[in-house]
Parts: C-alpha cells; structure tokens; sequence
C-alpha cells in the first residue's frame, strides 16, 4: 500500500518532530480496530487515556505512535511527539483537507445521516475514487480522523457532520470545507439539548458557515423548516440551493415510487432529464435519501445517472436496517435490526417498513422498540405519540424496553401489549418464548437502552447464517 502519511509530512502537517523514519498506511484512535501500519494516536478521553495504549498499538503492527509525552518503557518506538494529540490528529485533518483536490461533501441531518453517506459513497464511487468517512464517524475526534484518512488522490470525499448541541457543527464544517452540504432532513431528535425544533434547524444551518465559496447546499424541499434552511445558506453565501422532494418545486422532485417489502423504485425529475432507480432496500425513507444523494451528486458535479445505477447494489447497515433470515423452530424468522439509534421519524419509519411485510400464514409483526433518548421534556409526548403510528400499521404486538415507553405501553391497546421490561435481558426470555417460525420481529431503540443483546440472542439461537 501507499504510505498515506511519511514522518516528515505528519510532523509538518502537526508541527510535531519525529526522530525516527516512518510511513503510515493508514490512522487509528482505537487499539481494538487498529490495522497493521496505522499512526496510533494517543487520544485522551474521558475515561481513558489512549497514551496507556501506546504499548498494545505497537504490539498490533502500528507504524508510529502519536503522543504529547514521553512514555516510561518505550524509548525505541517511533514516536511523533506533538504539544497535544488532540489538536494534533485535527491538524492532520486539516492537513488532509488541503493537500488533495477531491470534491468534499459533508452530510448532516436528524435521522439519515450515516445512511445517505454510504449511499452516496456507493454513487460517487461510480464516477472517480471515493473516500468516505467510518460508521458514524461523525464527532469532533471522528471527522478529523476521517479526513486525515482521505487519500491524497481521491475525486470525492463523504463526511459525516453530527451534533446535539448547538455550535458544534460550524467547527466541523470549518474542517472539512466542504463544496456540497447536504441536509436529510430536520425532526426532534436531540430535542432535550434544544429549546424547539426550529433551534435544532438553526444549529443544523451551522455547516453552510464552513462552504467554499462556490458552495452547493443540498436541502429536503417536503421539510417544514426548508425555507429557514434555505435562507440561512443564502446568509452564509451558498452559490446555489438544491432541493430534493415530492413539493413541485423541487430541483430533484419524485415523480413516482412503488414500495416493496423487499425493495423500492423510484422515478425522479432533474432539470433536463429523469432518471429511475430501483433499490434492493425498502421502505419511504430510502427514498428520501436516495432523492438527497441524486441531488448532491448533481451538485457535485458528477453524471446522476451513473450514480443512479450504482444504487442498485445498496445494503442496509447494521443496526440501520439490516435483515437476517433465522432458522426458527422447524422454519424461519426475519429479524430486522435497526437497534442502532431511534427518534420519532426513525421509530415511525422502521414500524412502515415492518408493516409492509407480509408474513407466512398465521404468522405475526412484532415491534421490540426501547427508549428514544435525548428528547427532554418532550420525551412522555413523543413516546405516547407513537401510538397512533401503530394504530395504522400491521404490527401485531410490540415489546418495550426502557422508562420512557411506559407512556406508549399505556397508549396501546390491550391486544398489541407484548410486555415492558426495564432492560434487554429482562425482555429476552418472553421474547424467546413469544415468537414462532414466520415472524417478522423489528428491534429499534436508542443506543442507550441497549437493545444490541436482544438482536445478538436472537441470531445465537439461529444455526443459518445471515443473508
């Protein structure tokens, strides 16, 4: 592989100093995913401090260790020593960010953020070499890191840009200096941290602050905050809006679409021309953001098109939609796991999808939905609220998981109550005894209730491999 950093350009682009000769193929913040020729950087965090890995980082094949002192034990390892690791892995960003001349374009929103990024790294990859942030690589060590991942010959670089609190985007998209924004959408996610939504639209806006100034801002035209959205990009010097939607004014506008319980076809106008998309992935959300990706990859500059034809190879991800098929007691499940993350328009996205489904005979929709975090004093409402949603699906019986459920477990009918348990574990064992071969079972809830275990036990008790 190519070196993607040599210790000269790292100290240079660090203002650190290195007395050894060294080449990195790659960076890593985390011992656990570090690959053989990474520079380890020796972050400190809240509960750990990464320079007490340094020695473990080594021992898995890290080329170099960047630290801000000295560590007892390891005087022969090849250090880049910076005043602080921090400020260092951002000067590598940044560093990153200017030494190339890939087309940058970042990606915020309330829900659909990771899932757009990926569909979008797929249709960029379609037209010229791609670099695209990690998972959810979206924080103030994660877009850093990931620009300092970004090859100096790409066409097209893809970052993650997320927030829940004000202020930290615009610090982000300074970094990264994108020429396309794209933002999925805005809904009461993280609403415990913002006095209204129209807050969480005007701390979303903060990423127009970091645009080229040929800048392109990529925006959901069927939003209710699109016109504040438009405006502030106007404000921050945005060379041009581009929207996406059904509204007839839409610069990418969805003329039609057929949703499958397996997949979904979309046909969208552009200034010019239409294209027509089928996507091995279901559900209206999908849409919407393949609606996004078509527009920023306009944007950029890119044939819509090819992209277009690319997006039939889309998977979902882990814990965002991820079907598996398991062996269950003489036939079959499907289990989706969507157990990654959870707000209202997620949670009510997930229940469409599941309800679309069409199970065996006799068969039954089943719900495991925990806590959505974050929503302050919001957060009895929007769990009541939820019930209405249900009222209009398929699903048959749904489980809860958390506190804050209890307020949609009391909105339910008696006839969908499947059970409230405080936690995963607690839940599993009636679950387990509950579903029967055919099911169709959904797990989705905020990472913090940890519903992960629920989706691990289910797969455990399968012996066919996922699909």
């Amino acid at each position: 592989m190519m070196p993607l950093w040599t210790a000269r350009d790292a100290a240079a682009a660090t203002g650190g100093s290195s007395i050894t000769d060294w080449a990195a193929t790659g960076v890593s913040i985390d011992t656990r995913s570090l690959a053989t020729g990474d520079l380890f950087v020796a972050l400190r965090g809240p509960n750990r401090d990464g320079h007490d890995f340094v020695a473990k980082a080594i021992e898995r094949g890290a080329a170099a260790a960047m630290v801000d002192h000295e560590i007892p034990g390891l005087s022969t390892v090849p250090f880049l020593r910076v005043p602080d690791t921090s400020a260092g892995l951002t000067a590598l960003g940044s560093a990153a960010r200017r030494r190339g001349n890939a087309r940058i374009l970042a990606v915020t929103g309330s829900v659909g953020k990771t899932s757009t990024k990926e569909a979008l790294r797929l249709a960029l990859a379609a037209c010229g070499p791609t670099c695209a942030s990690a998972g959810g690589l979206n924080n103030h060590w994660g877009v850093p890191l990931s620009l300092a991942r970004m090859p100096p010959g790409v066409a097209y670089g893809i970052f993650e840009l997320g927030m829940n609190h004000s202020g930290e985007i615009s610090g982000l998209a300074r970094l990264a200096r994108p020429h396309v924004v794209v933002i999925t959408t805005v809904e009461p996610a993280h609403l415990g941290f913002f006095p209204s939504v129209e807050a969480i639209a005007d701390a979303k806006a903060e990423i127009f602050l970091g645009l080229e100034p040929d800048g392109v801002a990529v925006l959901n035209r069927d939003n209710p905050h699109y016109t504040r959205l438009a405006a502030a990009a106007a404000r921050t010097g945005a060379a041009e809006v581009i929207s996406f939607g059904t509204h007839r004014a839409a610069t990418v506008r969805l003329l039609d679409c057929v949703l499958e319980p397996r997949s979904s076809m979309i046909e969208a106008a552009l200034p010019g021309f239409r294209v027509r998309v089928r996507l091995p992935v279901p559900g209206r959300h999908w849409v919407m953001n393949v609606l996004a990706v078509i527009a920023a990859v306009r944007a950029i500059g890119a044939d819509p098109r090819d992209a277009a034809e690319a997006l039939a190879e889309l998977e979902e991800l882990p814990g965002r939609g991820r079907r598996y098929e398991l062996s269950w007691r003489s036939g079959t499940l499907t289990l989706i796991d969507e157990s990654y993350n959870a707000s209202p328009a997620a949670m009510c996205a997930a229940l469409a999808v599941l309800s679309a489904i069409r199970p065996a005979p006799g068969a039954r929709r089943v719900a495991v939905l925990g806590d959505m975090l974050e929503l302050g004093a919001a957060t009895e409402r929007l769990h009541r609220e939820l019930a209405e949603p249900l009222a209009a699906t398929n699903v048959d019986r749904v489980f809860l998981v958390g506190t804050a459920v209890a307020a949609l477990y009391d909105a339910l009918p008696e006839s969908r109550r499947g059970g409230l348990w405080l936690t995963a574990d607690e839940a599993i064992p009636e679950l387990l005894r509950f579903l029967r071969a055919g099911d169709v079972v959904t797990v989705k809830g905020s990472r913090g209730v940890g519903l992960g275990p629920i989706v691990e036990r289910l797969r455990a008790e399968s012996v066919r491999p996922e699909t």
